[in-house]
């Protein structure tokens, strides 16, 4: 490449340091060794690109600026790890490594194809890292216990918690929000009414939300935990059947037939070992992934109650027309909030994202508004 576009290099070099930060400090939070050796990997690859980049802007005569720390989003991301974990982060870590990827895609230059080579290696790197203790494979190759881990079906069963927690508080603003202003446009802005119907619309949409995600949960739980009764019944009846059926899987993701024989041999030399495996293998499904249905209504319960709660502080703590603006403008900022965390998983603007959640939120309000105004005025 004799030529470079510079400001598409300083980008580049931007999104190579940003990465850089995030990782080394990923790897300093991790307890796990061997996830932090994971993170710490990653780093050294993205030290190894923003040199690549450093370099052609050099041979350019062009300035190299000095490192002006992460952006918005990268901090936004540490943050949350340093107070959930690592794990915590998982979805919006990947939704970067997409991003970068998708960025890098646009170039076209062979340093631009090695390092968005690299960019798939770190996503799949995090889809590898699962659960506790998962990370020692990500440099080494997957372990037996983690064949099918980036299945589709697998990941299905996983309870994304902070896409659930975002979409939650979401729901609780959204639908509190359309009350609130349903009910004061019907009374008049009667104060007591709208608070009455403010905190009743908060524990009745917390309470169904968390009964929901519990009964949503707890029988997909039970439908897992009954198919691996099940194949474990099978094994124990017929280990040999059991013992041709994971070699006929092992066949079909382009073993021979001598190679898928002799890893199924290996893998039913340890009755739980194979089962594992057949679970994973046969039905997609991580025995160690089943999520927890009072953690989940809970989290439900609780993501609700925040984002409802915001619009009825206000009616808390004063009265009238001071009350009802008040909540209008907290709400205002907090669908923006909300619209921006959402960007933090799909990769969109802030802005955006902000923008759209409060104007979604801003036509439910007001529709119901307009709508309380009429019956109030015919009643």
């Amino acid at each position: 490449m004799t030529t470079i576009d510079v400001g598409q290099s300083l980008e580049n070099l931007k999104l190579e340091r940003d990465a850089i930060a995030l990782y080394d400090e990923l790897a300093r939070i991790e307890k796990d060794p061997r996830r932090a050796d994971a993170f710490r990997t990653i780093a050294g690859n993205e030290r190894r690109h923003a040199g690549v980049w450093a370099d052609k802007l050099r041979e350019q005569g062009a300035d190299v600026p000095e490192a002006d720390g992460p952006r918005l989003r990268i901090r936004t991301i540490l943050l949350v790890a340093r107070i959930f974990g690592t794990h915590a982060v998982r979805d919006m870590v990947q939704a970067l490594e997409g991003d970068e990827e998708g960025i890098y895609a646009e170039q076209s230059s062979p340093e631009v194809e090695a390092i968005a080579a690299d960019e798939r290696e770190h996503a799949e790197i995090w889809r590898r890292l699962g659960g506790p203790g998962s990370a020692g494979h990500a440099a080494h190759g997957p372990r037996p216990a983690d064949i099918a881990a980036s299945e589709r079906w697998h990941h299905a069963g996983r309870s994304g918690t902070l896409r659930a927690v975002i979409f939650g508080v979401s729901d609780g603003l959204v639908s509190n929000l359309a009350l609130v202003m349903g009910i004061a446009g019907a009374s008049g802005g009667e104060s007591r009414f709208v608070l009455l119907a403010g905190v009743a619309g908060l524990l009745a949409g917390a309470f169904s939300m968390g009964a929901g995600e519990y009964i949503s949960m707890q029988s997909q739980r039970e439908l897992f935990e009954r198919q691996i009764a099940l194949e474990k019944a099978e094994l124990e009846a017929m280990p040999e059947e059991e013992q041709l059926e994971l070699a006929q899987v092992y066949r079909s993701k382009g073993f021979t037939e001598a190679e898928a024989a002799t890893i199924a041999e290996r893998m039913f030399r340890d009755p739980k070992h194979a089962l594992d495996t057949l679970v994973r293998e046969e039905l997609g499904l991580d025995p160690d992934e089943l999520g927890s249905a009072w953690g989940a209504a809970f989290g439900s319960f609780v993501a609700f109650g925040i984002g409802a709660l915001i619009p009825v502080i206000p009616y808390l703590m004063t009265v009238g027309q001071t009350a009802f603006f008040a909540a209008i403008a907290l709400s205002v900022v907090a669908l923006f909030a909300v619209g921006a965390g959402v960007s933090l998983l799909t990769g969109r603007s802030p802005l955006f994202s902000g923008g759209r959640q409060v104007l979604i939120g801003a036509a439910a309000a007001v529709v119901t508004y307009v709508v309380g105004l009429a019956i109030g005025v015919a009643v």
